[in-house]
């Protein structure tokens, strides 16, 4: 059993797993390179305003990371804080009119990095990089359940984020390690009742952002170590990728491509590690504009790591944190949001 010490040391490498320097190595099956996309700040700014400040960096770890916003059926916005130490809140609800907040769920070990609600059983999943597991708890923070545990063609998952089918079968991004120079991560199916695997696309260059297209015929997958985002088309059954190609290069300077969310129009939206901004695109990869926090504001914030888009409306949600701390931003969409583009 680890000490206190080596999880709070676990805990912080993982906040700090993404500023490891990128990659260099191709991945995909097509050897043409992504339109590139016009540089960043193309486009019309979508300027956000702040509706809460949930987190400050903790004294156990150093830091705060949100991450991983999804609106649950009562209207309060869930986010994840992965560097909380054990007995702070790891998921916790913001009230999206007033912007208060409270804790829903803690535990001794785990550093969540997603969370997401099944259509299927209606309850929240979470994936917890150190171990490997999902789990799954009530949206009460109750009847927390071991979804999945275990190895995927004989080595463990670090899950980052998840997208369901309308079955509720999950696409977890697995960045296997991430290994500085390395390009071993994976995209994972696992059937809704989390006893069959499959590996859908590997070699990837640390997976982050994966979301199905409004029509679920593919999935958006965005590439940290690449600042790539590629389109994986899969069969009628969801259980192969039939072609596979870079579709985006992001020139985002020392930004990284992390989570992804679509609206009901198939638009993009691409969360930016290393800048309180996501790039926002076309689903022909047109640069449509920038969400950007305030200027006078973004001093102390690093990352906008993801995004919550409201189900049949435009108030979209934006997790923000950075050294002054963790913090939830309002924005409107370009288009209405679906279920698929309430989080992941």
């Amino acid at each position: 059993m680890p000490t206190r010490t080596h999880t709070l040391t676990a805990l912080t490498a993982l906040a700090l797993l993404t500023l490891t320097a990128c990659g260099t190595e191709k991945a995909g099956t097509s050897d043409a390179r992504p339109a590139a996309a016009p540089a960043s700040g193309a486009g019309h700014t979508i300027r956000a305003t702040q509706l809460s400040h949930v987190t400050d960096p903790h004294k156990a770890t150093g830091m705060t990371l949100l991450e991983g916003p999804v609106l649950t059926k009562g209207g309060d916005l869930y986010v994840v804080d992965v560097t909380a130490p054990p007995g702070e809140p790891k998921v916790i609800s913001v009230d999206v009119k007033t912007g208060d907040h409270k804790g829903v769920y803690s535990d001794k070990t785990g550093a969540y990095t997603s969370a997401q609600i099944s259509p299927h059983d209606g309850r929240v999943y979470l994936t917890e990089y150190q171990s490997g597991d999902i789990i799954s708890i009530a949206q009460d923070g109750s009847d927390r359940r071991t979804f999945f545990s275990g190895k995927i063609d004989g080595s463990p998952m670090n899950p980052d984020d998840i997208a369901f089918d309308d079955d509720g079968n999950l696409y977890v991004s697995d960045l296997h390690g991430m290994k500085t120079g390395e390009a071993e991560g994976r995209i994972v199916r696992i059937d809704r009742d989390g006893e069959k695997t499959t590996v859908l696309a590997d070699k990837l260059a640390h997976p982050n952002g994966v979301m199905f297209d409004p029509g679920q015929k593919g999935l958006w997958i965005s590439e940290l170590a690449k600042d790539t985002v590629s389109y994986l088309l899969l069969d009628a059954e969801k259980t192969t990728v039939t072609t596979r190609h870079e579709a985006i290069h992001v020139d985002a300077g020392v930004a990284q491509t992390d989570s992804i969310a679509v609206d009901a129009a198939g638009n993009l939206y691409q969360a930016l590690h290393g800048r309180p901004a996501m790039a926002v695109f076309s689903k022909y990869g047109e640069r449509l504009g920038t969400v950007e926090v305030p200027a006078k504001e973004a001093d102390g914030l690093q990352s906008a790591t993801n995004v919550a888009i409201t189900p049949g409306g435009r108030a979209a949600y934006m997790t923000v944190s950075g050294p002054k701390g963790g913090y939830v931003y309002e924005f409107d969409a370009l288009a209405k949001g679906i279920r698929l583009s309430n989080g992941g």
